[in-house]
């Protein structure tokens, strides 16, 4: 049944429990795939891109909803999280549910008219971060490795979604999302470590805001520099990847390094805030710079 205690503000509960914010990110990262996949034989197709849109945004928000739904009691306890629509009692956990499993299974079965191994993806994706990340954060940190793999996954569905098939470049694409996520997370667990310890998850490498945390942090954010590079060396897959765009790229992720550089020497909060900012910023630029050279919308340097 559904239950509501502030019949004032239902829609805008639906809404919080959807957590727009992260599900238009993962959403941006699906239209990125689809438009790195187009190319003179597999050109665009209008019909796809709103199935994509659709059902990827249908699974999401189902990810996003169960999330609260298994975590109702420990987001009660945290500063970042007390005011979710669950632990203030604003719905119940019974409509949550409904409401979350309805949205996956219309969004499942609209990747389905794509094709199948759209839905397999997006049905893998979303049991490895309900059935698998969510309960693993309270067993070791080690979880943000399993967390990472779904992360990385809506690149590929994008991809998925115009060729049907798989290939190196979809991989590379699902490496750096995968490897970003480290730098990312960490430096949201490193800020609100009292945070999450007030809940039992510890999501640091190593359990402690200390030196070899710091140095793992660097060190992810380090690879990504030669990972967005691959493209550019290795292109007779991809349309277009030019100097420009490796220029560029290259250069996002030497000022990324740079400020984890700063923030293994200081080791504070204010420097890892810094390393989760720019991360926000650098991975949906990375991505808008391979979608425009893909296109050829990027003035190109010749040597």
């Amino acid at each position: 049944m559904f239950v509501f205690q502030k019949n004032n503000f239902v829609s805008l509960e639906f809404i919080r429990l959807l957590k727009l914010r992260l599900s238009s990110s993962v959403l941006f990262s699906s239209l990125a795939g689809y438009l790195l996949a187009i190319d003179s034989n597999n050109p665009h197709d209008s019909i796809v891109l709103i199935k994509l849109i659709i059902g990827g945004f249908g699974v999401v928000a189902c990810a996003n909803g169960l999330n609260q739904v298994f975590e109702a009691d420990t987001d009660a306890l945290m500063e970042r999280t007390k005011n979710r629509p669950l632990p203030r009692k604003a719905m119940t956990v019974s409509t949550a549910l409904i409401f979350s499993l309805v949205l996956g299974s219309i969004g499942l079965l609209v990747l389905y008219t794509i094709n199948l191994k759209c839905v397999l993806f997006s049905l893998v994706s979303l049991c490895l971060y309900v059935l698998a990340y969510t309960p693993m954060k309270y067993v070791g940190p080690f979880s943000g490795f399993i967390g990472a793999i779904p992360g990385a996954m809506p690149i590929m569905l994008g991809w998925l979604a115009l060729r049907n098939e798989f290939g190196w470049e979809p991989g590379i694409f699902f490496s750096i999302q995968f490897i970003w996520q480290f730098p990312h997370f960490w430096s949201i667990a490193w800020i609100r470590f009292d945070d999450y310890k007030k809940a039992g998850i510890n999501l640091l490498p190593t359990k402690n805001k200390d030196h070899k945390t710091a140095f793992q942090m660097c060190f992810y954010t380090f690879l990504l520099i030669p990972l967005t590079i691959i493209p550019f060396i290795h292109n007779e897959n991809l349309n277009n990847l030019s100097l420009t765009g490796c220029i560029l790229v290259f250069l996002m992720g030497f000022w990324f390094f740079i400020i984890s550089l700063k923030f293994l020497k200081i080791k504070s909060n204010v420097e890892a805030k810094k390393m989760m900012i720019f991360s926000v910023i650098y991975l949906p630029t990375i991505q808008l710079i391979y979608i425009l050279d893909n296109h050829n919308l990027l003035y190109e340097i010749r040597i």
